[in-house]
């Protein structure tokens, strides 16, 4: 009797383990592929009439292209921070590259900030991990110097070169995209092996080895940030194709956007050949706008890439500093070959994972970022009066210290040097070459207070005078 009463209870358990892990397995994995200092016009999808990136262009057709998506911030690990806690930058106080820049006798001094992700503050693969994803990270980080700082401190089971380093890191001229990548948390390849191939591989490993288990990929790459290497043979193809008139022209700077797209389509036939494609999230996303010029050693100032129509570039206050490419595809629950001018902003990436796999529940937070998921699966427009902007400092690109909010088509920047403020309509003036803050005054006083209250909200830290200020050495930089 006891015996046929064990049986009896070995079988419902067993029932009941099978029906819990079979519904568990239908949950989506996420791959989150995030490009570094790709420009919003860097996609041949998005414009580009040099660049190649067919992979790119196919995962638009699978799923939704924003064409109004923005990064948190004008460079990047602010905007990386946004992402995994789904906060503004200026909440969590992390409103700058780690280090940053330091101008000594500008005319304001720079808040004392946060170059660091806390470990206060809830990520993204903590919540993931906590419902059962196994999570892994791979490639750049650049979210703090120590290494209680980095991925495996935040989250993620496995780390495979994430780090303190936001770019390929040489030493004595060793390194770089190349092996050896005097890396920590990346064992250096065979000679000639490339970073960006190298850490593809990885992936499509990893989604190997986690097939029958959902799993939260991290995959934050290297490319397409400086410096500007990439493999012979493709440079070689696209001197051959350039025109040096393009505005688009560097040869070497359109082969490393082949290879990140090369690298896209190794995760995509990876997750199909692990028969999974169809039930993962991936999102494609980059950390802030384009690169204009770069320091290329004894040839000075180099022109990397063109992020026209947009206004400038990385490291600046315009559109060309944040407006990015996204594309947020699931083929078995989002219909694919959609495009959408709903602004977004890379705080909205949490929120919006958390709502497509059915977990918004399970994490309670105060978030800044908003839920999409209802856009993607439902196309219906999220509630969101406005998007927000703060960086308190300076950079050696263009930005002075500046807040920014854009509320529907309008955008308006506040510049803190001398409290100027400029006002554009970006449905009619996408390069923001007409100030109308004179000309749309009531629109303008209405916006700088929605800005203000948006700063008091989340205790911004502001820029103060600089005691030091000197006006002959204001261009010096630390």
């Amino acid at each position: 009797m006891r015996s046929n009463m064990r049986a009896k209870k070995f079988l419902l358990l067993t029932v009941a383990f099978y029906t819990f892990a079979s519904s568990w397995a239908q949950q989506p994995n996420i791959v989150l592929f995030l490009v570094d200092d790709l420009g919003w016009r860097d996609i041949s999808g998005y414009g580009s009439a040099l660049y190649q990136t067919p992979n790119v262009d196919a995962l638009a057709q699978s799923g939704v292209k924003f064409t109004d998506a923005y990064s948190a911030c004008t460079v990047c690990s602010p905007s990386r921070a946004s992402i995994l806690t789904g906060k503004y930058p200026a909440r969590i106080r992390c409103t700058d590259w780690i280090a940053g820049h330091n101008r000594p006798y500008a005319k304001l001094q720079i808040p004392v900030w946060t170059q660091r992700l806390l470990a206060a503050d809830t990520t993204l693969a903590e919540v993931l991990k906590t419902n059962g994803y196994r999570t892994a990270h791979i490639g750049k980080w650049h979210l703090g110097e120590e290494e209680t700082d980095w991925p495996e401190y935040h989250g993620f089971d496995l780390n495979i070169g994430g780090w303190k380093k936001g770019q390929p890191n040489k030493v004595n001229k060793q390194g770089g995209f190349f092996t050896p990548y005097n890396n920590p948390r990346l064992m250096d390849g065979p000679p000639g092996e490339y970073l960006t191939e190298r850490l593809a591989r990885e992936a499509a490993d990893y989604i190997q080895q986690n097939k029958d288990t959902p799993f939260f990929l991290n995959y934050w790459l290297y490319s397409v940030h400086t410096p500007m290497e990439a493999k012979e043979e493709k440079i070689k193809k696209y001197r051959a194709i350039v025109h040096p008139d393009s505005l688009q022209a560097n040869a070497t700077y359109a082969a490393m956007v082949e290879h990140m797209d090369d690298a896209l389509g190794q995760v995509v036939a990876a997750l199909k050949d692990a028969g999974v494609y169809e039930n993962t999230i991936v999102i494609f996303a980059s950390d802030n706008g384009g690169l204009l010029s770069a320091n290329d050693g004894a040839n000075g100032k180099t022109s990397v890439t063109s992020n026209h129509p947009l206004r400038s570039g990385k490291g600046d206050v315009y559109e060309g500093a944040v407006r990015t490419p996204l594309i947020i595809s699931w083929p078995k629950e989002i219909a694919g070959g959609r495009v959408t001018n709903v602004p977004s902003i890379s705080t909205d990436i949490f929120p919006t994972v958390l709502g497509l796999t059915g977990l918004r529940k399970s994490f309670s937070s105060p978030k800044d970022g908003v839920d999409l998921s209802a856009l993607l699966l439902k196309n219906k427009k999220p509630k969101r009066d406005a998007i927000f902007w703060h960086y308190p400092h300076y950079h050696t690109e263009g930005a002075t210290p500046y807040s920014a909010v854009r509320q529907g088509d309008w955008k308006l920047i506040k510049f803190y040097e001398d409290n100027r403020l400029e006002l554009y309509n970006l449905e009619t003036d996408i390069g923001e070459t007409t100030n109308l803050v004179d000309r749309q005054s009531k629109r303008a006083v209405d916006m700088h207070q929605l800005l203000q209250e948006w700063l008091q909200e989340v205790a911004a830290q502001l820029p103060e005078p600089n005691p030091d200020y000197d006006p002959a050495k204001v261009n010096k930089w630390n």
